[in-house]
């Protein structure tokens, strides 16, 4: 098999891979198996799909579908090589996103593929942006199960107005951010404490707040390592894993892109 599989991220029940293969004409297609529910963005280069859901010609921007146990193969018969984002979950956690979504169902593909979409590139490039961000990833993975259980079922990722328990279950979710945003938080964890489905909270928290988990943690964590800066001495190493940084360049890159400085220029800035 001429494909290389680095895994990006993953948690209970999900994981994200970069799986980037060479095989081309002179190479046979193989039968495969699908270990794992699979919804994949295809990143560059083209292929064929074949599955018990169809037959498709892959490019760039398209989206691939795969049951978990079921066979597949990848043809090259036309060019070298393709990269792809592969979403993977278990049955259990695709059943909890679809919970969250108006009128779905039980979740099952039903397609191979959907085709390139301005949707589905701006998705990859987000993805690509957060290979080493594990919570944006897991907000990208259930917005998009979330998104194909809807289409599955005929409607459009309907706008519902958050009920009065909604909003007390996201200011829950909101008090334990501000309470714990040092600690390596996940979106799974935030929405099990708001005792509500992943899809569901990500939509809602969104609706509420005007930004994501993902986005409401950075901007935490940000502002308290800014009160570190300007009113101890930490070094910014110490400061930046206080803040819940998992690594310094990932808070001074971070830093930078909110703050508009780095964080030693932010530091003496009168």
């Amino acid at each position: 098999m001429k494909a290389t599989s680095q895994l990006l991220a993953s948690g209970p029940g999900w994981r994200v891979r970069d799986i980037v293969c060479t095989a081309g004409p002179s190479d046979p297609a193989f039968e495969e198996r699908h270990e794992h529910c699979c919804i994949a963005v295809v990143t560059a280069g083209s292929f064929q799909y074949r599955s018990s859901l169809g037959t498709a010609l892959l490019a760039p921007g398209a989206i691939l579908f795969g049951n978990r146990g079921t066979c597949f193969e990848c043809g090259h018969e036309h060019a070298i090589g393709d990269r792809c984002l592969a979403f993977q979950f278990e049955p259990e956690q695709l059943e909890d996103i679809v919970v969250g979504v108006p009128a779905a169902r039980c979740f099952e593909f039903t397609r191979a593929c959907l085709p390139p979409s301005l949707a589905s590139f701006r998705l990859a490039a987000e993805a690509e942006a957060a290979r080493r961000d594990a919570i944006k990833l897991e907000e990208i993975a259930v917005r998009l199960a979330g998104a194909v259980a809807a289409l599955q079922n005929g409607e459009p990722p309907a706008a519902v107005a958050p009920s009065a328990q909604d909003t007390r279950r996201i200011t829950r979710a909101l008090r334990l951010i501000e309470a714990e945003s040092e600690q390596p938080l996940t979106l799974a964890g935030i929405a099990r404490e708001a005792a509500m489905s992943r899809y569901h909270f990500l939509r809602t928290f969104r609706t509420l707040v005007g930004m994501t988990p993902h986005q409401y943690l950075l901007r935490t964590r940000m502002h308290r390592a800014a009160t570190m800066l300007r009113q101890s001495d930490h070094t910014i190493a110490n400061i930046a894993f206080e803040a819940g940084f998992g690594d310094l360049s990932t808070f001074n890159r971070r830093f930078r892109q909110v703050m508009g400085a780095s964080p030693g220029v932010y530091r003496v800035q009168p």
